[in-house]
């Protein structure tokens, strides 16, 4: 079953940016609040497709595009063209912090991020033990978020992420904070539910959970795709590039 198709998606943006300019242009410009615009594509006609069972890396350089194709696949971002296609519920980790409430305790924050992602109240009371569990976090149930650390956000954040029965999920840089043991044992987490008919894309600077765990890897360059393919053999194009 194929879970996602991007079919020809760009996307732009607008964004301010400084040229030379008459002092009457810029006099004119600061009372106006009016600036000048260039437009950035940070997509052009990019088109894949994923199957369930799958987990896909991809990868690039910072500014290629990768966080934004995820916001696009999440719903957050429209297209300027082409089309997107899901088949099942999206869970997306693009930001740690999204749904997390800093001034409340991380025990309220599983219940309201729980919530958010579409479980029950009576689904979140049956599954808090195993969130707590695998979060590893079980002596901080009382503590409020602002006191976490960025890593413990990131457990928090994805233990409760992949207890909502995802079909899809989308994991933007989860695993640049944190411990090597924890990151393993999430990227085998994610592996068992792959079994089961979930869908990943992953993007990471860390190449090697991509190599490791990816079957297949996205590369892209300036809001295009370079490749699409073999793990290893992109990720050694990639790097040599």
């Amino acid at each position: 079953m194929e879970r996602i198709i991007v079919e020809g998606v760009s996307k732009k943006f607008k964004i301010g940016f400084k040229k030379n300019r008459s002092a009457l242009a810029r006099f004119v410009s600061l009372f106006s609040g009016i600036e000048p615009k260039k437009i950035i594509w940070a997509l052009k006609e990019v088109s894949f497709s994923v199957s369930s069972e799958e987990i896909v890396g991809i990868v690039g350089k910072n500014g290629s595009g990768k966080s934004t194709l995820l916001r696009i696949i999440a719903g957050i971002y429209d297209v300027d063209s082409g089309k997107v296609s899901t088949n099942g519920k999206i869970v997306s980790l693009i930001n740690l912090s999204m749904g997390l409430k800093e001034k409340l305790m991380m025990e309220d924050n599983i219940y309201i991020f729980c919530s958010l992602l579409g479980l029950s109240i009576k689904e979140i009371k049956k599954r808090f033990n195993s969130i707590v569990e695998l979060s590893e976090l079980g002596n901080f149930v009382s503590t409020k978020i602002y006191q976490f650390s960025e890593g413990m956000k990131q457990r928090l954040a994805f233990s409760i992420a992949i207890h909502c029965d995802p079909d899809i999920l989308l994991l933007d840089e989860v695993f640049e904070v944190g411990d090597r043991e924890f990151k393993v044992k999430s990227v085998n987490k994610i592996k068992e539910f792959t079994k089961n008919g979930t869908t990943v894309l992953l993007v990471s600077h860390g190449l090697g959970i991509v190599e490791r765990y990816c079957d297949r890897v996205i590369w892209l360059d300036e809001g295009r795709i370079v490749r699409i393919g073999d793990t290893k053999e992109i990720l050694n194009e990639y790097q040599r590039y």
